[in-house]
């Protein structure tokens, strides 16, 4: 669906609303209405495009607001999950999705199980994660990399693809070789306030979809720099990802994201800076020496 009439272009809908500061009681009256159930509204988890929302049923529901230039043909995240095999996704329940004509984004509302379990958060409350919840995380990312789909996995709302890895690693790394020799499923937004520990749960399917190989577990490896021995925790885990040819690229790729912005006082500009002296071996030219 795309809007008609003298519609300007505009920013967006990520960039115009923050649902933390923006009032959608009118959103959620719907919900309730169609679920047929009440939310507990002074218990909201509020995100910036997304709120989350215990029922009067015992279940989950989550609202989110996604903009029009999003609709991609792929489907909604969540509901499409329920194909994956061997993966801790939360159990969908029902959903639905309407235009809002005065703000030019689609609205949806899914509601899943309740899940008890807390997300971890910040990468520092990873570190005393038991070796059993590792590994589960490895028979999952396992099981969700084997997974058939035709979806594209689309990080921070835009499709991944070639020319977007290569040209965000060129624009700080001009003269690093960039191979992308393997794809596989990947949930795209893989941080440690998306899972649940000490029992694993993954939340957040939005973005899911194929990706290069390692994108998963570079996500996770990056976001745990500044912790010592964190991120050497992830590379051991998820070494044959994370070593691979393309997985190799997925990292240098997330260190160029954050280095083509960030000031050195930024906490993982550093140990991001160390890390692509390891994958370039010193030898190339960049912001990051």
């Amino acid at each position: 669906m795309t809007p008609t009439g003298n519609t300007k272009p505009q920013l967006p809908a990520s960039q115009r609303l923050d649902l933390r500061h923006v009032n959608i009681e009118y959103v959620v009256d719907r919900v309730e209405s169609a679920l047929m159930t009440r939310l507990h509204r002074d218990q909201v988890v509020k995100k910036r495009r997304s709120m989350g929302y215990r029922s009067d049923r015992g279940t989950w529901v989550r609202i989110e607001c996604r903009g029009l230039e999003r609709l991609d043909g792929q489907g909604w995240g969540l509901e499409a999950a329920g194909v994956l095999a061997s993966v801790p996704i939360p159990a969908w329940h029902a959903g639905l999705s309407w235009h809002d004509p005065a703000r030019q984004v689609m609205w949806r509302a899914d509601e899943t199980a309740l899940i008890d379990e807390p997300p971890i958060g910040r990468s520092i409350a990873a570190s005393s994660l038991p070796d059993s919840w590792w590994t589960e995380l490895d028979r999952a990312m396992e099981a969700l990399a084997e997974a058939s789909t035709t979806r594209l996995a689309t990080p921070d709302l835009k499709p991944i693809s070639v020319e977007r890895v290569r040209t965000a690693i060129a624009k700080v790394f001009p003269d690093a070789e960039t191979p992308i020799e393997e794809w596989s499923t990947a949930h795209a937004d893989l941080n440690w306030a998306n899972m649940t520990g000490p029992e694993l749960w993954i939340l957040d399917w939005e973005d899911w979809g194929r990706a290069p190989r390692g994108l998963d577990a570079a996500n996770l490896w990056f976001s745990s720099l500044a912790v010592p021995g964190l991120a050497d925790k992830v590379l051991e885990r998820r070494r044959a990802d994370l070593e691979s040819v393309t997985g190799r690229t997925m990292r240098l790729f997330k260190c160029a994201e954050l280095l083509a912005w960030a000031a050195e006082d930024e906490p993982l500009h550093a140990p991001a800076a160390r890390a692509v002296r390891d994958l370039l071996g010193g030898t190339a030219m960049s912001r990051a020496s």
